[in-house]
């Protein structure tokens, strides 16, 4: 399929396709006109990249993801390193996630004080 079909299918635009290809997280084989040709793999490998982007990873560790699951399974026993960066990630996410918690009932509680909301709000 060429980029614009990809892109449909995956939600990411054509230029992040050519900036995750530039960055050497995925590999479209060339038609003989030079064009892009992915094939279904692609789809998968796209949701892959957006979802570990989004979870705050690098482009430089998103790549030794792919390379360490490309038979479906990251293995301590093949990328103890990247497994160790991967959990340090999430540990600074889960520290961003309660910070924010704080901020917002810090600001719950004060338009509590000012008689704008009755009760704090939960989560």
């Amino acid at each position: 399929m060429k980029i614009g079909q990809l892109s449909e299918r995956t939600g990411a635009s054509p230029r992040s396709l050519r900036y995750y290809e530039q960055q050497g997280l995925l590999q479209p084989a060339r038609m003989s006109n030079g064009y892009r040709d992915y094939d279904e793999v692609s789809v998968a490998v796209v949701s892959t990249i957006q979802a570990f982007l989004n979870a705050g990873l690098s482009t430089e560790v998103v790549r030794e993801v792919l390379s360490c699951t490309k038979d479906d399974a990251a293995t301590t026993a093949t990328c103890p390193e990247l497994l160790a960066r991967v959990m340090a990630v999430r540990d600074g996410l889960e520290e961003h996630a309660a910070r924010i918690t704080a901020q917002r009932e810090r600001l719950d509680g004060f338009l509590v004080a000012a008689g704008l909301e009755d009760t704090p709000r939960t989560a």
